[in-house]
This record gives C-alpha cells, sequence and structure tokens, in this order.
C-alpha cells in the first residue's frame, strides 16, 4: 500500500496525513472548503490524543493557542454569578476547534499534497485499489480512502449509504465575539431547553448557543443564514445578554452550527475504504470528539502501516481498538446533555444547586492551597 487519499482537512484528516506520511505513505487530502474554518467551539486534547499530539511536535503550539478558562458558573438573567466548577482537564489543554485543525493542518501539510475547494462524487472499488472521481480534478485511483469529512460524510454516504445519524433532540452553533472577554470562567445561562454562554477562549471571545428542538424538516448544514434565522427564533425574549450575542451571531461571516447528533455503524470499513473521526462515530458534546479524532487518526496509521499487504486486517485492528475508546462517550452523551441543557425550570434549578456546593467546596479548597 502506497497511496493515501483522505477527505477532509478537519482534526481527524490532517493528524491521519501526519501520520500516513511518516510511514512512508504518499497522502493527499481533499477539502470541500476553500481554507481551513475560523468558526468553531473549544475542544480537548487530553488522554491518549495528548500522547499522539507529543510524538507529533505540536504542544509547543497548542499550548501557546490554549484558551485561559479555568471553570464555569451559572449567571442568572441580570448577570449575577451561580456556584463556580473547575475544567477537568488532567494533563490535557482546551483549545479553540479552528485553532486545533490550523496548527493539524500545518503538520499535515508539511507531508501531504493538500488541495483545498474539491470534493469526491464518487468511489468504485476494484482488486487494487479505489477509483476516485472529484468535483474539479481529475480521477486518480488510490490504495485506501479515509473519510475523514464529519457528520455530514460524503465518503459515508457513498461506500455505506444513508441512515447512520441518530438526532440527540439538540443543536448546538457558535460565533467569535467581536470583544475581548474577561476573566478565565466560562458563563452560561439557561432557560428550560435553552443554554446561552460565553467562553474567554484565547481573550476573544467565543458565544454558544445549545438547545434543544426537534430535528429540522430539510436541514441543510451549509446554510448560515437558515442558521441564524433558527437561533435567532429560539432565543427570541431571553435575559441576560442573549440579544446582543443573537445580533452578533447574525452580523458574523462565519459561524458553526449542526445538530448534535450520533453516528453508529456496524462497521467502519468496506474493502479499501474506511471511515474516521466524526465520519466514523460522531459522539461530541462535552469537547472530547476532537481527542477522539487525534487518538483514532493515530490508531488507524499505525494499523494500516503494519498491515502494508493486508489492508483488511488493518483496518479491522484499528476498528477494534479504537471502538473501545468511543463506546463509552457515546452512552455518556444523555447524562451529559441533562447538565448542559436541563429541560425543565426545576432541572435548571437542580442544576444551578449543585454548582453552588461544589463552587463553596472549591472555594475553601483554594483556600486551603
Amino acid at each position: 500500500m502506497k497511496t493515501v487519499l483522505i477527505v477532509g482537512a478537519g482534526v481527524a484528516g490532517s493528524t491521519a496525513a501526519y501520520w500516513l506520511a511518516q510511514f512512508g505513505m504518499t497522502v493527499t487530502v481533499v477539502e470541500r472548503a476553500g481554507a481551513d474554518r475560523s468558526s468553531g467551539s473549544p475542544v480537548d486534547v487530553r488522554g491518549p490524543a495528548y500522547g499522539v499530539a507529543e510524538r507529533m511536535g505540536v504542544l509547543p503550539q497548542l499550548r501557546s493557542a490554549a484558551t485561559r478558562a479555568t471553570g464555569f458558573s451559572a449567571v442568572d438573567r441580570r448577570g449575577r454569578r451561580i456556584g463556580w466548577a473547575p475544567l477537568q482537564l488532567g494533563n490535557g489543554i482546551e483549545i479553540p476547534r479552528s485553532d486545533l485543525a490550523a496548527i493539524l493542518a500545518d503538520a499535515g501539510r508539511n507531508a501531504a499534497d493538500y488541495r483545498y475547494g474539491d470534493t469526491v462524487t464518487s468511489l468504485h472499488q476494484n482488486a487494487a485499489g479505489v477509483e476516485v472521481t472529484f468535483e474539479h480534478a481529475e480521477p486518480q485511483e488510490f490504495d485506501l480512502v479515509l473519510g475523514a469529512d464529519g457528520l455530514h460524510s460524503r465518503v459515508r454516504e457513498l461506500a455505506f449509504g444513508t441512515g447512520f445519524i441518530e438526532h440527540l433532540g439538540m443543536y448546538v452553533a457558535t460565533v467569535d465575539l467581536a470583544e475581548d472577554a474577561e476573566g478565565d470562567t466560562v458563563l452560561m445561562y439557561n432557560e428550560p431547553g435553552r443554554m446561552a454562554a460565553v467562553h474567554p477562549a484565547t481573550g476573544r471571545g467565543i458565544a454558544a448557543f445549545i438547545f434543544r428542538h426537534p430535528a429540522l424538516p430539510d436541514f441543510d448544514h451549509r446554510d448560515s443564514s437558515a442558521h441564524k434565522d433558527v437561533v435567532a427564533d429560539v432565543y427570541a425574549g431571553m435575559g441576560w445578554r442573549v440579544p446582543e450575542l443573537v445580533q452578533q451571531m447574525r452580523d458574523a461571516a462565519d459561524i458553526y452550527f449542526d445538530s448534535v447528533s450520533r453516528v453508529r455503524l456496524g462497521t467502519w470499513s468496506s474493502g479499501r475504504i474506511v471511515l474516521l473521526g466524526d465520519a466514523a462515530s460522531c459522539v461530541s458534546l462535552l469537547g472530547d470528539g476532537s481527542s477522539l479524532a487525534i487518538a483514532g487518526a493515530a490508531t488507524l496509521s499505525e494499523c494500516v502501516a503494519a498491515n502494508r499487504d493486508d489492508p483488511a486486517t488493518g483496518l479491522r485492528e484499528y476498528e477494534r481498538r479504537h471502538r473501545r475508546l468511543v463506546m463509552p462517550r457515546q452512552r455518556w452523551m444523555g447524562p451529559g446533555s441533562r447538565v448542559i441543557v436541563p429541560a425543565t425550570a426545576s432541572g435548571v434549578i437542580a442544576r444551578n444547586a449543585a454548582l453552588r456546593v461544589i463552587g463553596g467546596i472549591s472555594k475553601r479548597q483554594r483556600g486551603h492551597l
């Protein structure tokens, strides 16, 4: 196995590009977008992903781009804080998704051929490889095709079909704010079924909107204008800074908006086509989807390199090893969502009461340091 096509230049795709090239393969990356995304909520690099980043030599860049958040607090309609809880990162790093993707893409571009503004239109397997046609580039054959193109994966649709996305009853939207954020605490304001937050990020704040909502009919994940309309409608009448934050989203050129979903497939590979990251097993609500993507990309690369003459065995081993990390996170998404976005007024009161208790404990512990 010598040639690999990766569809998607995000966290998973760029990590895989780096490692497959390190193992001596010729790697091509195609990305539908014309450039790296500039939006997205903060995510974590921790656990096995931290070690992968360390071996890639990108930890100094990640630390330099890390957010300054140390904890989170709820606020009431007037902005008065309710409790405080620390961010539990262990030895990990929290970093804006766009910065993480850019750092990993820089590492990948040093080892692979990146083509922006293009994507695949068909995949046809034969005994030797995969014949690929593109929207713009000339057709080409590869020994292996990796679909790292996210929740709405084109590779998954072409190779496996549709019907694998389970909407979990929530949507999330984020936007970079125009002004610097104060302090080092994530501030959250909740009303039943709706949460608005301001994250201090790296100084320039990020606003996040997470809300409960049935699946939107005819949802187009690329229609930013429709996304802004949905957020404005759902958050109408909320207190705190919400009207101002919604207006900033209205005015922004680039926002992130998508369903909180779970992807479940019986297998992640079909012949010489394999899925990676959110395309295979979207699980992210609490920021650890990027850590899983990094760890999965490294595992896939190792397994493929160790089985160059038997790709089917390498892909089965990747799936066996990586599912052990993914499955516990998929089971946690339901309980996690009830903490972030309680569905009822009593749920909001209970969550805030818990934050008051945790805040008191944390304050006493810090007083003894």
